[in-house]
């Protein structure tokens, strides 16, 4: 592939046969991350088996047989006073070293926001490289009064608005299942 993703490229949802694939892949994606803790892996693990998981919303890029891309967006919050407003994490997105900068990170992100909104959510809350995300139109949550309940800097919290208007007057701090928060 020269540069830009082959058109043989298929995003899919996860199966149970691509689980161990998916692992290596997570894994292989964040081992030079001096930003990750390199235990992405096994917070894909967790939330595989957690009541936050929305098996619509794990998805694959395959070339053939190959998995080289997956992202999961999960189930979350945003607290405001005492009730809680419905959102979606992405937590992670991976695409296999010798694959990357050629759009296949893209084409996850665009399958999976389209499916998100086919789902009915209306917005997404990452941590993430304050260079990539605003490409897919993602904001600082601190635009939003939206933070979170890590020691993040503010350039890496990013909210996104699947439908215009959808966080007016929505803020507060973002609400993870606590398979975010094991070791």
């Amino acid at each position: 592939m020269n540069g830009l993703v082959n058109h043989n490229l298929v995003v899919r949802q996860e199966t149970d046969n691509d689980a161990t694939r998916v692992r290596e892949l997570v894994k292989e994606s964040f081992r030079t991350e001096p930003y990750s803790d390199q235990k992405e892996h096994d917070l894909v693990d967790r939330l595989r088996k957690s009541s936050q998981f929305i098996p619509e919303l794990s998805l694959v890029a395959g070339l053939q047989e190959n998995i080289i891309g997956y992202i999961l967006l999960t189930q979350a919050g945003i607290k405001i006073d005492h009730r809680v407003y419905p959102t979606l994490a992405l937590a992670p997105i991976a695409v296999h070293p010798d694959h990357q900068k050629r759009g296949i990170g893209t084409r996850l992100m665009t399958f999976a926001h389209q499916k998100a909104v086919e789902l009915g959510y209306e917005s997404i809350v990452l941590i993430g490289h304050q260079d990539y995300y605003p490409k897919f139109g993602y904001r600082l949550a601190q635009e939003f009064g939206i933070r979170f309940p890590f020691d993040v800097p503010q350039i890496n919290g990013f909210v996104l608005e699947l439908k215009e208007g959808a966080l007016n007057g929505i803020s507060g701090e973002v609400v993870y299942g606590k398979e975010f928060f094991a070791d």
